[in-house]
Formats: C-alpha cells, sequence, structure tokens
C-alpha cells in the first residue's frame, strides 16, 4: 500500500469515528415519544352561535322589497346552529381522565371533543379554568388511560433538549425538538407566570399540548408563542408544570384559584437606582407607593424600601415579587426582608387575597403658582397650594408647571415631586428653595432619584448627571 492510499485509509476512520461520535451525542427521541405520545390528546370545541330568520337591512320598510328578499334570498334556518371554533391539545394527568390544557383552548366552548391517540372520542367537560394562568382543568368520562410523569422545572437547565407533541394547525401527534433558552421570562400582562423559553417550533394548535424533558417528564405546557406572521418564529414559552399542577389542585378542590397580595405599587431597580439608594447591585423591588390599610401598610412596608426577600425566597426582580405573592395561600404570615435608609429590615405581615383589578386614573392637578426659572434639572416647580395638598391627600410636595427641552428628569407637567433620594438618604420635598438648594448641592455626576405621584400612581424616576452649576 502507498503513502497515499494509507493516508487516504486513516482520512476515511477519522472521519468515521467523528461521525460516530457525533451521532452518540444527539438525542434519540423515539422511545419517549413510543412511551409517552399515548397520553396526549386532541382538543376540538365548538359554540353555538344564534342567527335571526332573514338577513337585517337597515332602512328598509318598503313592503315589495321585503317580499323580494323573502322569495329569492334563502333564508337560514333560525335557532342554534353549532360552529367550530378551535383546535387545541392537551394531556392526561390521571388514568380516571382529567386532562390539563390551556384556558384559552376552552374558553367560550359548548361543546368540548377530546381525541385519543387510539382514535377515541370523548365528551368532556370543564371543572375549572384560571385565565391569569392560562390553565383549565377538563374531565372526560373514562378510566384505565395512560397519565403522564411530572418533572421538577427548577431541575431544567438552559440549553437542555425538550420535547413537544401536539396537534399543530389539527395535525394530530406532531412530534418536535429543541431545547431551553431560557428560564423565568416575564411577558406582557403575564405577572404571575414565569415562562420557559424554548426553540421548540410551536404553532396554533399546540396550545395545551406537554413540554417533555429527555427522561419523559412533563415540565411544562405549551401555551404562547412570539410571532409577527402567526406562525413559528423560534421563540416559544411553556407554562411551568409546578404551576400547572398547583392552580389545577385548587380547581379541582375549590373551583377556584386564590391568590395571595399585599397592596403595594412596585418598580424594577436599575443600576441607576441601586446607587440612589446606596444598594450593593440592582436587585429587589422597590416599593413606590403602598395602599392604605393594605396588608403591606399593617406590616409596616412603607414606599421607598425595596423588597429582597419574600417569605424567604429572593426577589432578584420586580416581577419576581408577583409570582411569590400570589404563590402564598391568603391569611398566611410571611416575613418581608427590605433594604430601608441604607439598612436592612425583616417586616412581618399577613397575605390578603387578590380580588379583581382595579384601574383609576385621572388627570393631574394644575399648579396656581408657577415659579419663574427653571432650576439645574431643566424643569419648572410649584409648592402645592393647601386645597392641592388636601384634594390629594398629600402632606407635602413640589408640582411639575414646565419641562424645558434640555430637561435631564424624566417628569411631566402635572407630576408632584415627592423626596430626593441621595447614596441611600431621603429627602422630602417641602418647598422650591430647599429643592433648588438641593440641586445645587449636588456633584455635575450625581446619580440619584426622585420619587413622584403621577395621577394615581407613584414611581421613582432616575437623574443620572447635572449640567453645571448656575
Amino acid at each position: 500500500m502507498t503513502a497515499a492510499s494509507r493516508w487516504i485509509v486513516w482520512c476515511v476512520a477519522v472521519c468515521a469515528t467523528a461521525l460516530t461520535a457525533q451521532a452518540r451525542e444527539l438525542p434519540d427521541f423515539t422511545r419517549l415519544v413510543e412511551e409517552h405520545a399515548p397520553a396526549v390528546v386532541n382538543i376540538s370545541t365548538a359554540q353555538t352561535v344564534r342567527r335571526s330568520a332573514l338577513p337585517q337591512i337597515p332602512n328598509l320598510e318598503d313592503e315589495e322589497f321585503q317580499e323580494f328578499f323573502r322569495r329569492f334570498i334563502p333564508r337560514p334556518q333560525p335557532g342554534p346552529r353549532p360552529e367550530s371554533r378551535s383546535l387545541g391539545s392537551g394531556f392526561i394527568i390521571s388514568s380516571d381522565g382529567y386532562i390539563l390544557t390551556n384556558a384559552h383552548v376552552v374558553e367560550g366552548a359548548d361543546d368540548i371533543t377530546v381525541k385519543l391517540s387510539d382514535k377515541r372520542e370523548f365528551k368532556a367537560r370543564v371543572i375549572g379554568a384560571d385565565r391569569r394562568t392560562d390553565i383549565a382543568l377538563i374531565r372526560i368520562e373514562a378510566s384505565g388511560l395512560p397519565a403522564v410523569k411530572f418533572g421538577d422545572p427548577d431541575r431544567l437547565k438552559v440549553g437542555e433538549w425538550v420535547v413537544a407533541i401536539g396537534a399543530p394547525f389539527g395535525f394530530e401527534n406532531t412530534v418536535t425538538a429543541g431545547i431551553v433558552s431560557a428560564k423565568g421570562r416575564s411577558l406582557p400582562q403575564e405577572n404571575f407566570v414565569p415562562f420557559i423559553q424554548t426553540d421548540v417550533a410551536i404553532n396554533p394548535g399546540n396550545s395545551g399540548g406537554p413540554l417533555f424533558n429527555m427522561r419523559g417528564e412533563v415540565v411544562g405546557i405549551n401555551s404562547q408563542i412570539y410571532s409577527r406572521t402567526g406562525g413559528f418564529m423560534g421563540l416559544s414559552f411553556a407554562i411551568p408544570i409546578d404551576v400547572a399542577l398547583d392552580v389545577q389542585k385548587q380547581l379541582r378542590e375549590r373551583g377556584r384559584v386564590t391568590r395571595g397580595r399585599i397592596g403595594v405599587v412596585i418598580q424594577e431597580v436599575n443600576r441607576d437606582l441601586a446607587i440612589s439608594f446606596g444598594l450593593d447591585r440592582a436587585r429587589g423591588a422597590l416599593v413606590s407607593s403602598v395602599e392604605k390599610g393594605s396588608p403591606a401598610d399593617k406590616g409596616g412596608i412603607e414606599a421607598t424600601d425595596i423588597i429582597l426577600k419574600f417569605d424567604g425566597k429572593a426577589v432578584e426582580s420586580s416581577s419576581d415579587l408577583p409570582r411569590l405573592v400570589a404563590a402564598t395561600r391568603p391569611g398566611s404570615k410571611a416575613e418581608v426582608e427590605v433594604w430601608r435608609k441604607g439598612a436592612m429590615r425583616t417586616l412581618s405581615l399577613t397575605v390578603g387575597e387578590l380580588q379583581e383589578e382595579r384601574v383609576a386614573g385621572r388627570e393631574p392637578p394644575r399648579a396656581q403658582k408657577p415659579t419663574e426659572l427653571a432650576n439645574r434639572l431643566g424643569i419648572v416647580v410649584a409648592e402645592l397650594t393647601v386645597k392641592q395638598k388636601d384634594d390629594m391627600k398629600l402632606g407635602h410636595g413640589l408640582m411639575v408647571t414646565e419641562v424645558r427641552p434640555d430637561a435631564r428628569a424624566d417628569v411631566r407637567r402635572g407630576d408632584v415631586l415627592l423626596a430626593l433620594v441621595h447614596n441611600g438618604r431621603h429627602t422630602d420635598l417641602r418647598t422650591v428653595e430647599q429643592f433648588n438648594k438641593l440641586l445645587a448641592g449636588l456633584d455635575r455626576n450625581a446619580v440619584f432619584a426622585l420619587q413622584l405621584r403621577r395621577g394615581e400612581s407613584m414611581a421613582f424616576v432616575t437623574v443620572s448627571g447635572l449640567g453645571e452649576k448656575g
């Protein structure tokens, strides 16, 4: 054998070894699908729609025209008519017919049909649904059904392989795979679910289906996709199964879900706010206002507190707090660790129950005596009148009456400035002279925060740097 021939043989051997090693590293989903796909179901719903006997033609009073429509336009049959409304997925959680799916899959349905992998079909009834987490528990009259196993979402690692089984666009028992892209995602208007983000191909019809880990355990319920076209774009979100199981337990036992509340308005702590409050790093939930008479108020929590722990669990982001509070049963005691004026404090409170959401707002009141010159922030403020203090139930504050184009603070006309926070020190704002002196005494590169009231809401805004002293 020539040297060239030996070299070719060696190259082929090396390539074969590399391909074999690569094949070993790629996951094989066949066994997982064979064992657990029978527990995944297809869900179709129908809604009864009532139709009138004749088309409604506005302003048509001529009897000859009415007769024409009666003779030559087909008359729809009066009364209820079922119409297919949606398709979705679900999975069996117990052999006696309990099934988990998304609330939006069965919402408004008058008729729910569950189709098993063996082609049997059953009518289902809704045991309960929770719109806040998008979880629904339904049941079919059957026994001896295959049921899924549950995993621990906390053990999931970013980059881990996961598998979805469902019915995208009505194609039953479709299997797609990908990896965990991120954990604990917060989505707009979704305060109570720490979503699992994946790149598994999820499309309409996958909603309510299970997300499996490689051990064949359900770790989530596929719920949402991010899409600009209505189809898959590489961003899918699943509800962690521990959240879903807690919801289904309450639905099965009580028919509804109860959640805790403490009565605070919070905002994210960014780097500038952390510096302003003397905190070591950006973390926690900054309390911008406390509802009077609420559990937080009775427990001693104050506006400007930064909540770092709730019931022994760390609050790294402001989005963590609503989940932790909501998961706490109303009536139970909870310890809260807060950062207040440069020091840690531990408070205790009794958690209340979350009721229906309230929306409040009004036009900001107008000040009557604005000052003429803008301060170093590029804004003009005025002291509150006695009537304004009474109307807003404030003991102090300065009304923003003008915001110049070069303003260095994200404030608006009508905002009421309540306090300035710098290096962990809180100073209530009472007079224009006092406020302007405080600003004049700050270094041009100072980072500080302003507590303000905007309408009925409280918030903090940060300022990074001031102009030269004038």
